[in-house]
């Protein structure tokens, strides 16, 4: 599915990645989620095509790309039933904050290995107080000689077990207001005192979810990303990519449970004609279909936005495209199982597990209430109301 408004370099993208992800497909992904196990084969071959790393910067072996090329990447796979979260983790935040902030040994030492797969970094924002108040985050960072001691919790943080270090989230006091400010610290998978418990989830993914203690984790002065007092302006560069992928996501998996339910809807017979010749069927299928566009055409700007560096119409605009395809992936999913009636509920079919995961697209990374109060008081000039 590619559109007249991208460039013929991303509609050849989008139907190399299809093709991958044809390969591989729902089948795949469930298969590993029953198994316990991560989807290292999809992952290596999609770095060793480039695919992971189309966003980072060719002189450390990226492609050289934007936010564009990689949420079409996130969204295709999807669209084939094996979407990789960590993409909007890895390449798409830490990624983007250390190409874009991150000192010349930072980069050197991270972004090669983010590009080609073999190197992951998790990232650790949320608390257990702090929720989407991100001025409670009460994770800190205080001097200590010439290194940084790291003390905090952390809750729904993807991928930990398999990353090779976290970007977590704290705040140091700025020495002239006294006031804390956000910060970013790369802390090491084995870090001493840097503790991992798994949180148990009913949600179907390969990508576990952790809540994480730090325990006066000692960092060397160089774990701090970039400036020290620059934290806010940095954590923002990779919320934005983060918004645009999580819409990436969230209309491949629509795109996928769309696509399942149209089938099933060609070839379903209980009377005389199929069962999509009837609007009662073809009508919410087709309204799902228009949603989904939409959703990716907010996600196409952002995108564009954020690429050439507009960060505060990026902001706008991927907090939209983040409703709009959270929307648009819970009503496309939630239409498809009603099509498939009792086969929609069955193992076989696969899209059971998906009305549990189609809301993660509504609730992270940030919910859609809060991208309401965005919109108001940003967008609109109305008051705060928190």
């Amino acid at each position: 599915m590619s559109t007249d408004l991208e460039t013929e370099e991303h509609q050849a993208l989008r139907a190399a990645v299809a093709a991958l992800g044809k390969r591989y497909g729902r089948d795949y992904m469930t298969s590993v989620v029953r198994d316990g196990a991560h989807p290292r084969e999809l992952w290596t071959e999609a770095a060793k095509l480039g695919y992971l790393g189309v966003n980072l910067p060719e002189e450390y072996g990226g492609g050289g790309g934007g936010m564009a090329e990689l949420s079409i990447v996130l969204e295709e796979l999807g669209a084939a039933g094996s979407p990789l979260l960590m993409m909007v983790v890895s390449p798409a935040i830490c990624g983007t904050v250390i190409a874009r902030f991150g000192t010349d040994t930072q980069k050197r030492q991270w972004l090669p290995g983010l590009a080609d797969g073999s190197l992951t970094m998790a990232f650790g924002i949320t608390e257990p107080d702090a929720g989407s108040n991100s001025h409670r985050i009460t994770t800190t960072a205080r001097k200590d000689g010439g290194d940084w001691l790291l003390t905090g919790r952390k809750v729904f943080v993807s991928g930990v077990d398999i990353a090779d270090a976290t970007l977590i989230v704290g705040r140091t006091e700025d020495a002239r207001s006294g006031r804390l400010k956000p910060c970013l610290f790369i802390v090491p998978r084995d870090a001493p005192g840097f503790g991992r418990s798994q949180i148990d989830m009913e949600l179907q993914a390969p990508e576990k979810q952790f809540e994480l203690v730090l325990d006066d984790v000692r960092l060397p002065a160089d774990a701090l990303v970039g400036d020290e007092d620059a934290g806010l302006l940095q954590l923002f560069a990779g919320l934005n990519p983060e918004r645009i992928m999580t819409a990436a996501f969230g209309i491949g998996m629509g795109r996928y449970a769309l696509g399942r339910a149209v089938d099933y809807a060609k070839t379903r017979q209980v009377w005389k004609e199929p069962i999509g010749s009837h609007q009662a069927i073809a009508h919410p299928l087709a309204q799902a279909h228009i949603e989904l566009e939409l959703a990716r055409l907010m996600m196409q700007k952002a995108a564009r936005l954020y690429d050439d560096g507009d960060d505060i119409g990026a902001g706008e605009a991927a907090n939209m495209a983040k409703y709009a395809a959270g929307e648009a992936c819970v009503k496309a999913v939630d239409q498809a199982v009603h099509t498939l009636g009792g086969n929609g509920l069955t193992r076989e079919y696969g899209l059971a597990s998906l009305i549990t995961a189609a809301r993660v697209a509504r609730i992270a990374p940030v919910s859609r209430e809060m991208i309401l109060n965005y919109v108001s008081h940003q967008s609109l000039g109305l008051p705060k109301s928190y």
